[in-house]
């Protein structure tokens, strides 16, 4: 089980991702448009670095949503290899059985 402050952070992260998103996809579209003036691109480019850097999308980790553990997270399910097998095990997991041979 992760620290329940680890869980945290990562929680704070993805609200400020949310918070911050509509302002950083109009920044990046004006650095990225080729017909702006070099002042604008500059500007937007100063603008984009001001920003918070938990309101980068590239900072936020998937956790097992059971236990918080941050690596071997199944994405199409959201937990962890290890909850995930426990599960199946029991027969918890629909349309997922055992194979056998």
């Amino acid at each position: 089980m992760a620290k329940l402050c680890l869980i945290e952070r990562e929680q704070k992260r993805r609200d400020t991702v949310k918070k911050y998103a509509a302002k950083r996809l109009a920044l990046t579209a004006i650095v990225n448009d080729v017909n702006a003036s070099s002042e604008d691109r500059r500007d937007a480019r100063s603008k984009l670095q001001s920003l918070p850097r938990n309101s980068s999308p590239v900072r936020l980790r998937n956790r097992c949503a059971l236990t918080g553990r941050p690596r071997g997270v199944f994405s199409k399910f959201g937990i962890a290899r290890s909850k995930l097998r426990e599960l199946m095990m029991r027969g918890e997991v629909p349309g997922v059985t055992k194979a056998s041979w």
